[in-house]
């Protein structure tokens, strides 16, 4: 497996020039967009790597997993969906319009920008710094680190440039689908999207989901399986915002992206995936990651879709 990485982001890396790094958040603009890195956690609790595997980035929309998991695990899972839909959609991941012509005007899926504001509206405390702190506190479980923390600089970033957010969050309210204070509830959504993350954390999260909730190292359950298998469910259909359908019938394992280049995966009862190239298409996953997990899919008889 080792060997198979290695080669894969060999022969991956020069998909990389076909995308672009998320240059309308500067601090992301920085990226280089040669890089590309894989992890992969196997059930004999083994890390395989590849790559620039080791390098930090943001998770970014990744990140929705967390606070959707803390929503169902604490709310129920009807509590949550009568708030955000379950559907794909053939939206880019921050758009307005859709919000505003469909009614009732409740975002499409929680992994989208606007249902993951819904999500975060959903948690029951009352202010940023709380509610960032159990959300961070979830994150050290499900990504099997302690030592997981915010960015600040991607973060500031972030907090400066996301007039899109905004935006999305005050119609949110003008129409009813969101309560609460917008800025308090922006700052969680900045400070989630900024936590930092190597691949070998993102295959933890995988591994996790892989195993219906399970910690592949201690055994404990961190989610209950309905959870685990619900955010698989929305991974496969949602998970790569409009680019969702394609990756599922090229690749064929439930997967969610970040615009920070990272994706994660999870193969069931087989292992976690996590890999890392900044560089983006149009749709805002990584092209050098979806090149490795299409490859390694293959290779692997991987696909349960």
């Amino acid at each position: 497996m080792q060997e198979l990485l290695c080669r894969l982001v060999a022969e991956c890396r020069d998909a990389c020039s076909s995308g672009g790094v998320a240059s309308y958040i500067p601090e992301l603009a920085k990226a280089d967009p040669r890089m590309l890195g894989v992890s992969v956690l196997t059930t004999e609790r083994t890390f395989f790597q590849g790559g620039d595997a080791s390098f930090p980035f943001t998770m970014q929309s990744i990140s929705k997993l967390i606070s959707l998991a803390l929503a169902i695990e604490e709310l129920g899972e009807d509590h949550v969906f009568e708030r955000v839909g379950m559907d794909p959609t053939a939206d880019p991941f921050n758009s307005i319009m859709r919000l505003e012509m469909v009614r009732p005007h409740r975002p499409q899926n929680p992994l989208i920008n606007a249902g993951a504001l819904v999500i975060l509206s959903l948690l029951p405390y009352r202010d940023s710094k709380t509610r960032i702190a159990v959300v961070l506190a979830w994150a050290r479980r499900l990504l099997g680190n302690n030592a997981i923390t915010v960015h600040e600089p991607t973060y500031i970033s972030e907090k400066n440039t996301s007039d899109r957010n905004r935006s999305l969050a005050f119609f949110l309210r003008s129409v009813g689908s969101l309560k609460g204070d917008v800025e308090d509830l922006l700052d969680t959504y900045f400070r989630q999207c900024s936590m930092s993350v190597t691949t070998k954390e993102l295959a933890f999260l995988g591994m996790v989901l892989a195993l219906d909730g399970i910690d592949p190292f201690s055994g404990e359950r961190l989610l209950r399986r309905a959870t685990a298998r619900v955010l698989r469910a929305l991974m496969a259909t949602c998970g790569l915002y409009d680019g969702s359908g394609e990756f599922a019938v090229r690749v064929g394992i439930p997967a969610k992206s970040g615009v920070g280049g990272g994706i994660v995966a999870a193969v069931p009862g087989r292992m976690g995936i996590g890999v890392f190239g900044p560089a983006l298409d149009g749709k805002g996953n990584s092209v050098g990651g979806m090149a490795v997990l299409e490859h390694l899919s293959a290779r692997g008889n991987l696909r349960v879709l």
